[in-house]
């Protein structure tokens, strides 16, 4: 396929693996690259130094584009851009916070900027910023979510509507039947994590990986929205955040609760008790655990042979 996406990235497929923490090292990254989607390195669970080792990592593994996911508001974020710039990283999405922080920066030293929006408002203000395209990522997506609690369905068209750029869609996406549906609703790609979680490749915790492909419907929801709103699987932890903020606990006692790696703790050691599991709506529908690179054409074949069938 040939589109706005696959033309500015390079790459063979629309199909876009999420920087997740915890979970899109190198060896993910360069796994959804060599399949022909784009792999992005997490950076928002790495210290500058790990990074610069995923990186030249993720170069030796894979000839294809590759990118870095950056959420903005990460403590060493200037030490972030200086690595990615002196390694010629030439594709960066961005996230929760401002885009004009470092979009022309970036943009100056040849680096294609996406950014991550929850909000038709947010979108536009990302194409202000000079973003060559956005994510709309809808209220299903695992992790850090949108206040407004709209869902791709609807995200995706109002989205497509508002700015000119290319539009991915994000959140509850994991088959090839959901990727043509977000495509007939005006996205030129989708982005996917919950599903790329489930795979050897992914350095998540194996006991979190089994979690997410036991997980039924309703097994997550959006909770702390007073503090920031995060999508988890349900467990003691998430449990327990919920049933405070349904009586009125504060902020500061939150963050309090919350602590500090937290979500490595479950993500990345496995606790699935005490850590914050982060994963989206659409685990529901994962059953298993596969190869990044058979997932990427899974999802393809899927998207192609449903296509033709809505024709016939």
């Amino acid at each position: 396929m040939t589109n706005r996406i696959t033309t500015l990235f390079n790459i063979q497929l629309p199909i876009i693996q999420a920087g997740m923490v915890w979970a899109s090292g190198w060896k993910l990254a360069s796994a959804v690259s060599n399949a022909g989607g784009l792999g992005l390195i997490g950076a928002g669970s790495m210290h500058p130094g790990v990074l610069q080792e995923h990186i030249t990592k993720c170069k030796a593994a894979t000839n294809k584009p590759f990118g870095v996911n950056l959420p903005l508001l990460y403590p060493e974020i200037d030490k972030h851009i200086e690595i990615i710039i002196a390694e010629k990283v030439p594709i960066i999405f961005t996230s929760a916070g401002d885009p004009k922080t470092y979009t022309a920066k970036l943009k100056a030293h040849g680096i294609t900027v996406v950014h991550v929006v929850g909000s038709s408002k947010f979108a536009i203000k990302a194409q202000a910023a000079g973003c060559d395209a956005v994510v709309a990522e809808g209220f299903e997506a695992g992790g850090h979510n949108g206040r407004e609690e709209t869902t791709t369905m609807v995200l995706v068209p109002a989205v497509s509507k508002a700015v000119s750029i290319p539009v991915i869609a994000a959140g509850g996406i994991a088959t090839g039947r959901q990727m043509l549906a977000a495509m007939a609703l005006g996205a030129e790609a989708v982005q996917i994590g919950s599903r790329f979680v489930c795979t050897p490749e992914a350095s998540s915790h194996i006991a979190f990986k089994q979690a997410v492909i036991k997980a039924e419907e309703g097994d997550t929801y959006l909770q702390m929205k007073r503090l920031v709103p995060v999508r988890l699987l349900r467990n003691q932890f998430s449990e327990e955040m919920k049933f405070g903020e349904e009586h009125g606990i504060s902020v500061n006692y939150m963050k309090h609760k919350l602590g500090k790696g937290r979500a490595k703790r479950g993500m990345f050691e496995g606790d699935l008790v005490e850590g914050e599991l982060e994963i989206g709506q659409v685990s529901a529908l994962i059953t298993s655990i596969k190869p990044a690179s058979e997932i990427v054409q899974e999802i393809w074949n899927e998207y192609n042979e449903v296509k033709r069938k809505l024709y016939e």
